[in-house]
């Protein structure tokens, strides 16, 4: 029997195949065509469920998971917010709230308080939670862009300051994953590929 609750379910579902048509600025590992952000999503799902060991806090596999795999759902109307982007915010906005009640609101009630709530905690990034989702986050593009030559880094002179800033949200959920990344930014630093300001060479 088909019940209301299930129908706007699968219309929730065909509604986030779009997922797979909001394309990114980075690129997958090695290679020159940019992902889209249900890879990206999906990536952080595994990553997720890899590296949670090395979470500093106790945190909820399951909530992390939904964190990931949900918290991009509102770029299908609010678009891809270029992390570096120097004009656009890459923070929560009015914008993306209402996609995330539009689109979150197709679910039944109960579910969609549930995905809006995720969601929002995921962009408040307080909890040990979202802290780690947000360390997943930050991690995959870093690994994307260092095996692709600098990727965005190179494509939109975005120098090492501004990467740093950027990366150094990771530690605040793995100190051992931010030293690995730290180390990983350094080693293109001395590459050459990520450039200090001010610095010609």
């Amino acid at each position: 029997m088909q019940t209301d609750a299930l129908l706007q379910q699968i219309a929730f579902i065909k509604e986030i195949d779009k997922l797979k048509y909001i394309l990114r600025r980075t690129k997958l590992f090695n290679s020159d065509r940019h992902e889209n952000d249900a890879e990206h999503s999906w990536h952080l799902a595994m990553m997720t469920l890899i590296l949670a060991e090395h979470s500093d806090q106790p945190v909820d596999i399951l909530k992390v998971l939904k964190m990931v795999l949900i918290h991009d759902i509102v770029e299908i109307d609010a678009g891809d917010t270029f992390i570096y982007d120097t004009v656009k915010n890459h923070t929560n906005t009015d914008e993306e709230l209402l996609a995330a009640k539009r689109i979150f609101g197709l679910l039944p009630e109960k579910q969609a308080k549930e995905f809006i709530a995720i969601w929002k905690e995921f962009e408040e990034g307080v909890t040990n939670e979202a802290r780690f989702a947000k360390t997943m986050d930050r991690l995959e593009p870093l690994l994307q862009n260092a095996s692709n030559n600098g990727g965005t880094w190179t494509e939109f002179n975005v120098p090492y300051e501004k990467v740093y800033a950027k990366k150094k949200a990771i530690k605040e959920g793995s100190a051992a994953i931010w030293e690995y990344a730290e180390n990983l930014i350094n080693e293109n630093v001395e590459k050459g590929i990520l450039k200090k300001q001010g610095s010609s060479s």
